[in-house]
C-alpha cells in the first residue's frame, strides 16, 4: 500500500455576516483547517468560535477569484469544495434573531459585588498596598481637591495681575504662531463654576465661586472658538457662535493686536 501523506492544514478566515448595513463582519478570526475534516467536524469546531450550534450553521465558502459556495452534505470533506489559502468561511445562524442568546447584554447576568468593607479588610489588595506605601489619598502631604482648587484660584489671580488681563483688552491665545494666530477681545474674567473640576463636587463650586479657578473668556475675531460665550448651559458673555473660547490666564497675551484686514491676510499668505 502506497504511503499517503497527511494533508497540510490551510489557513482560513472565519467570519459571521455583518450586522445591518455595516460592511464589517461581526466576528473575524484566522484559523487552520484540515482539508480531510468533514462538514460536521468543521461545524463542531466553529461552534466554539462563533457560539452557533452545528445544527443551526449554514456555511458559505468564499474562494479567491471563484464563486461563493454553500457547503452542503455533512459527510463531505471540506477539501472536496476546493479549500485553498485565502479562503473565507462565513458562518450564518439559521435561528430566528429573537431566539439567539444576547452575549452583549450584561444586565441579565448575575454579578458578584464585593462589599466595600470586605475589600478594605483584604491584606493583599491594591488598596492595602497604597495604604502601606502612603500613596494617593493616603499620603499625608497630599492636599485635598478643595485645597488644590483654592490654590489654583490664587495662582490665577496672580497671573491676571501680572499679565494685565482685563475686559475689553485685545489679546492672543497662546501658543500662537503665523498663520495660526487666534486674536480677539477679552469679554469676561472670573470663575466659571459650570466647568467641572476633577474631584470637586459641582455644588461646592456653585456655593463658593470665589474659590474656583479663574478663566478668561475671549471673543475671537474669527470662528476658531468653541462656543458663543456660554458653557454648561450658562452664559458668561455674548458673541457669535464658534467665536467664544475660555482659556486659563497663563494662555493669554495682552497687547496691541488689531483685527486682521485683507492686506494683513495677503502678507500672512506670502510667508507660508
Amino acid at each position: 500500500m502506497a504511503f499517503q501523506p497527511t494533508p497540510a492544514d490551510i489557513s482560513v478566515i472565519i467570519t459571521t455576516p455583518a450586522a445591518g448595513s455595516s460592511a464589517e463582519p461581526r466576528f473575524l478570526t484566522e484559523r487552520r483547517v484540515t482539508p480531510t475534516w468533514t462538514i460536521v467536524q468543521l461545524k463542531s469546531k466553529l461552534e466554539t468560535m462563533t457560539g452557533v450550534p452545528p445544527s443551526c450553521q449554514r456555511l458559505c465558502l468564499k474562494s479567491p477569484g471563484g464563486p461563493d459556495q454553500w457547503l452542503e452534505g455533512d459527510d463531505s470533506t471540506i477539501g472536496q469544495w476546493g479549500l485553498m489559502k485565502g479562503c473565507e468561511i462565513e458562518v450564518h445562524d439559521s435561528r430566528p434573531r429573537s431566539t439567539r442568546p444576547n452575549f452583549t447584554d450584561l444586565s441579565s447576568v448575575d454579578k458578584y459585588v464585593l462589599p466595600t468593607s470586605t475589600y478594605e479588610a483584604l491584606p493583599n489588595s491594591v488598596l492595602a498596598w497604597k495604604k502601606n506605601q502612603k500613596l494617593g489619598r493616603f499620603d499625608p502631604s497630599t492636599v485635598s481637591p478643595e485645597e488644590a482648587m483654592r490654590s489654583q484660584a490664587s495662582k490665577d489671580i496672580g497671573e491676571i495681575e501680572q499679565r494685565g488681563i482685563a475686559v475689553n483688552k485685545r489679546a492672543i491665545v497662546l501658543p500662537s504662531s503665523p498663520p495660526h494666530v487666534r486674536r480677539g477681545t477679552i469679554r469676561f474674567v472670573g470663575p466659571v463654576p459650570t466647568i467641572p473640576i476633577p474631584g470637586v463636587e459641582p455644588n461646592l463650586a456653585e456655593t463658593d465661586p470665589t474659590a474656583c479657578p479663574v478663566w478668561v473668556g475671549i471673543e475671537l475675531d474669527e470662528p476658531l472658538g468653541k462656543n458663543d460665550g456660554s458653557i454648561g448651559g450658562k452664559s458668561y458673555f455674548v458673541c457669535p457662535n464658534k467665536t467664544g473660547v475660555f482659556v486659563k490666564p497663563e494662555k493669554v497675551k495682552i497687547g496691541d493686536f488689531p483685527p486682521l484686514g485683507l492686506d494683513d491676510w495677503d502678507d500672512e499668505m506670502e510667508e507660508i
